[in-house]
């Protein structure tokens, strides 16, 4: 766009380049924030995972409430098997169609609802406890489980999809803030490794989506390995990474990834990772100064406040 207009424009007077000079500070600003996401930048070094280090998996998928072909999500999980499911926008009806897994995950926690948050968890993991949260509104879950890998070792996994800002949906990003940073400060409270997935409807550079990461003490495995756009499945050139995951620093993401095509709107994430023993694998993280903490507090109080017009069978 600058060199376009340095090269079309003729009269060149103190407003262009006024305007010239101000797209270049927005250009390299706009770099800036995007860098980190992009493979150019500093991977965090995983050289430290053992060889015969066991791996997890997890896929997270919004499937969109009325997409029909459940059968590409089920193709799916049987071809990657992975250790974790998780589900956003499933109601009842993708509640029957996924009974087909649970021979394969018998463990679960099912939240069918007909308003486009329905959640559904499924695990071949050993499951000690299993619970649904719902931070500011009583038909929005979250979904918290403990759980136990194959070798024994404890970590905590979250589920989360906030309501977006929309023209059909909520007029304000409050709720969806409010959700995300007490679900931050949930993930705080809680201690030992921690996987957090979801549909963020943010993307991981947005303020809300850097105070969550700073209110939870966690980590962006994006950061090194690029965007991993995932919304809207059915247009490549217009995606965004709104599908988003953040662990605590004892994880090692060994896979980060898009999977491919469902039928819904969004492409499935998958992540593979490892969990380290030792504490000097765990590195500094961002953490809130005191006028971002206080910025969270109000934000979260915001979001309780404020009441989403959801019906409770959605439309089409």
């Amino acid at each position: 766009m600058l060199i376009l207009g340095l090269v079309l424009i003729n009269t060149k007077n103190t407003l262009f380049w006024v305007t010239i000079f101000l797209l270049g500070i927005l250009m390299i600003h706009n770099l800036i924030v995007l860098l980190p996401f992009t493979p150019v930048y500093r991977k965090r070094n995983n050289k430290e995972i053992p060889k015969d280090s066991e791996t997890i998996s997890l896929i997270s998928a919004n499937v969109y409430q009325f997409n029909k072909h459940y059968n590409l999500l089920i193709n799916l999980v049987q071809e990657v098997k992975p250790d974790i499911l998780l589900t956003m926008e499933s109601n009842q009806a993708w509640e029957d169609a996924l009974a087909e897994i649970e021979t394969d995950y018998p463990n679960y926690k099912k939240v069918a609802l007909e308003n486009t948050y329905g959640m559904h968890f499924y695990t071949n993991l050993k499951v000690t406890s299993l619970k649904v949260n719902y931070f500011v509104a009583d038909d929005v879950p979250s979904i918290e489980a403990s759980l136990i890998t194959d070798s024994g070792i404890p970590f905590t996994f979250f589920g989360v999809h906030p309501p977006p800002p929309s023209p059909t949906e909520e007029d304000t990003s409050k709720e969806r803030d409010g959700e995300l940073l007490s679900l931050g400060k949930r993930v705080l409270e809680t201690k030992g490794a921690k996987v957090v997935v979801g549909d963020f409807n943010n993307v991981a550079w947005a303020k809300a989506s850097i105070l969550f990461r700073k209110t939870s003490k966690l980590l962006d495995p994006r950061i090194g390995r690029g965007f991993v756009s995932t919304y809207h499945a059915k247009y490549k050139l217009l995606r965004f990474p709104i599908d988003l995951s953040f662990h605590s620093p004892d994880i090692l993401i060994k896979d980060f990834k898009a999977l491919k095509y469902i039928g819904s709107d969004h492409l499935p994430l998958f992540c593979s990772f490892h969990i380290s023993k030792k504490d000097e694998n765990k590195e500094e993280v961002e953490t809130l100064d005191r006028e971002e903490a206080e910025e969270v507090d109000e934000m979260i109080e915001d979001g309780k406040k404020e009441e989403g017009e959801r019906p409770d069978v959605a439309q089409e």
